[in-house]
């Protein structure tokens, strides 16, 4: 097997073969095995076009596969000139070691490219799909409605199937298999709820629109395979047939490659969105725990880059109207005394005027028509950003800035974006950008933003970290990008009364089953802004919570303060020493796989997060809303049978230990409504039933 640096890759990876590395990808015959310590994917050759023959996480049974079709599916070509390359790519800060596995064949009037991502010990295989050449017109879609099928009165019409574009897939034998499609949305201006679930038993050939699908053996084996698409949110993909999955009994597929035929050229490599295969064995906590395994690799936690408590004081509805240097000082000092880490100075710092401005009329058309757009404003900053990094560094805090791309024409001026946030980056030490304003409505477009953030990492060595908002617009979503940086979730104002606080808790609840809480910024706002803006006796409006609830309630995110200091009592600076200490153990409680427990929120639910460290050892975060009972019994994902230690971290703490009962249940005390406790817990031995 030949050996090269595939072209395609960040220049900001150091490229080495690591001869140790635990990863493989070995052809004999017409059998391909790709895997590592964990996991293995054994596929058929088939002249490249490759089909699985079975997947297993090492030490369990296999799951057998039906390799008598392709895993990817985008013509009706003929595969020819199939090679296999493999690099090992060394970690960079961002990305941990990989290895990769590059499949290179021919289909007619197209060049196929599919390199399979491995980590060390992660049970995940990824496969990145490129394309060069002519795709055509000839791109089956499958997209038939079940109503106009014919009835299946007989076995020939049982045989009928559509075929559609395949971007991975697996075929499992038996007509028992268990399925959950979990479909995303972002665009949270307008959407509050963010997670549907829609489970089902395989029977005939049946969409499902979602960035993740689960699937089981329903005969007791217990094994199944996590199947995840790197893709944005199902409303926003790009050629979007409006199906993610097909299921057809035991047949697997990932469709909708985001492309189109226009975006495939002769003359360069176009990327499809991309495919995780996820195998398990197991409980429902197995396949979650996998999952998590492999996301944590898209973007390695430092504390010191990663993990921050920001303050952004555009959720006043001040807009750009105060920002300037003097403002910005006496901000920091107040920041500073509520534990804040990152102080981000959003739209109005730079010359330009945006279309959000209140004091002129702006525009994000054309933007590189006034050279000066993205330098500091002279009326503002006299002296630059200068004076506000300086103290903001005094005093331990690092500035942030709000940054929107020029989207004109597919960002084609994204060099120039580029080397803005680089010499910002080199002028000032700024290093977090929050990402305002994508519409990524075409292949190009996605490509020059991939280009743009990929020479900003490369040129500020990995430090910077984009803060991609996911408020409106068509964007990445929560599985593309995850590379580069977190989420600004969602933008809530107590001006227009769309803030309550069980809200906020609710969205990161459902999204954490699914996405990582540490990578999702969460708000928290002044409560004692706008009480009028609600209905009167409305027992869920923000005033009705202490301000420390309403911290609590975004730790098991990155917490975002979403106000103005200066309009903080002085009441509100005593929640500063619960921020200090949550920083103190923030990383620790980011380490582990957290999940969500107890029930859902709605203002009046026992709920929570779950961090596992490990089998033994991990953290709690409960909540008790506005419930008349100080006891409940809740969900866990906590191992039966066993007794625990509870270590107190914060909130309130009353309690030592804890049994676990049947399904991972645990009786949760809280004295108060609307207060919280977090543990540190450690399993210390089976349950005494005597």
């Amino acid at each position: 097997m030949s050996r090269f640096i595939y072209p395609l890759l960040l220049l900001s990876l150091s490229i080495s073969v690591s001869k140790a590395s635990e990863c493989y990808a070995t052809l004999d015959g017409d059998t391909l095995r790709i895997g590592n310590s964990v996991v293995e994917r054994v596929l058929v050759w088939n002249d490249g076009a490759l089909a699985t023959a079975r997947i297993a996480v090492k030490g369990a049974a296999p799951l057998v596969a039906d390799a008598s079709a392709p895993d990817f599916i985008v013509n009706r070509s003929v595969p020819a000139d199939a090679r296999l390359d493999t690099i090992t790519v060394a970690a960079d800060g961002v990305t941990p070691e990989q290895f990769l596995a590059t499949v290179s064949y021919k289909a007619g009037p197209l060049d196929v490219r599919r390199v399979y991502r491995i980590v060390p010990g992660v049970p995940a295989i990824a496969c990145d799909t490129y394309l060069r050449g002519i795709l055509g017109d000839n791109i089956p879609t499958g997209n038939d409605n079940a109503a106009d099928r014919t009835n299946i009165e007989s076995k020939e019409a049982m045989k009928v199937t559509t075929v559609t574009s395949v971007l991975d897939r697996i075929r499992f034998n038996g007509a028992h298999w268990h399925g959950r499609a979990v479909e995303f949305r972002d665009v949270t201006d307008w959407n509050n709820n963010l997670v549907s679930e829609q489970d089902f038993i395989s029977y005939r050939r049946t969409p499902h629109r979602g960035n993740i699908l689960i699937v089981s053996d329903g005969t007791g084996s217990r094994g199944g395979v996590v199947m995840l698409k790197e893709a944005p949110s199902s409303s926003s993909q790009l050629s979007y047939t409006n199906a993610d999955f097909f299921s057809d009994f035991g047949d697997f597929t990932v469709t909708g490659t985001g492309l189109n035929a226009a975006d495939v050229v002769p003359d360069k490599w176009t990327q499809a969105y991309s495919t995780v295969m996820i195998p398990y064995c197991g409980s429902e906590l197995d396949a979650l725990t996998a999952l998590r395994s492999y996301q944590k690799t898209r973007r390695i936690m430092i504390p010191g880059r990663d993990e921050m408590v920001m303050m952004n004081t555009w959720g006043d509805r001040s807009q750009d109207s105060k920002v300037n240097e003097a403002f910005c000082l006496a901000e920091l000092e107040r920041a500073s005394r509520l534990g804040i880490t990152h102080f981000q100075i959003d739209d109005g710092w730079q010359s330009g005027k945006s279309p959000n401005s209140a004091v002129a009329k702006g525009s994000f058309k054309d933007i590189w028509r006034n050279a000066d757009y993205w330098k500091p404003d002279t009326m503002k900053y006299p002296r630059g950003l200068r004076p506000v990094v300086d103290r903001a560094h005094e005093l331990g805090i690092e500035i942030g800035l709000w940054f929107n791309p020029s989207v004109q024409d597919d960002f084609a001026d994204w060099e120039k974006d580029a080397a803005t946030l680089v010499g910002l980056y080199r002028d000032y030490g700024i290093r977090m950008f929050k990402i305002d304003g994508l519409a990524i409505n075409s292949k190009l477009g996605e490509e020059r933003l991939r280009r743009l953030f990929d020479k900003v990492m490369l040129e500020s060595g990995n430090e910077v970290v984009f803060n991609l908002d996911a408020t409106a617009g068509r964007r990445a979503g929560y599985h593309m990008l995850n590379r580069y940086g977190n989420i600004f979730l969602e933008n809530r104002y107590t001006d227009w009364g769309n803030y309550y606080p069980y809200h906020t808790l609710r969205n990161l609840w459902m999204l954490s089953k699914y996405v990582p809480a540490e990578i999702l910024q969460i708000e928290f706002l002044n409560k004692w802004r706008n009480p009028d803006k609600y209905p009167t006796g409305d027992p869920f409006a923000p005033v009705n919570y202490s301000f420390d609830y309403l911290f609590a309630v975004t730790m098991a995110g990155q917490p975002l303060a979403w106000m103005e200091a200066a309009n903080l009592p002085e009441e509100s600076f005593a929640t500063g020493s619960l921020i200090k200490e949550y920083r103190s153990m923030q990383h620790a409680f980011h380490q582990g796989t957290i999940l969500p427990v107890g029930e859902e929120p709605s203002g009046r639910s026992f709920t929570g997060f779950q961090s596992v460290i490990s089998p033994y050892e991990g953290f709690l975060l409960l909540y008790r809303e506005s419930t008349p009972e100080s006891t409940r019994i809740i969900d866990t994902w906590l191992p039966e049978g066993t007794d625990m230690q509870l270590i107190p971290v914060l909130g309130d703490t009353g309690q030592t230990q804890m049994s676990v009962a049947e399904n991972g249940r645990i009786r949760v005390s809280l004295r108060n409504p609307d207060s919280f406790a977090m543990y540190r817990y450690k399993i210390i031995g089976r349950k005494n039933n005597s």
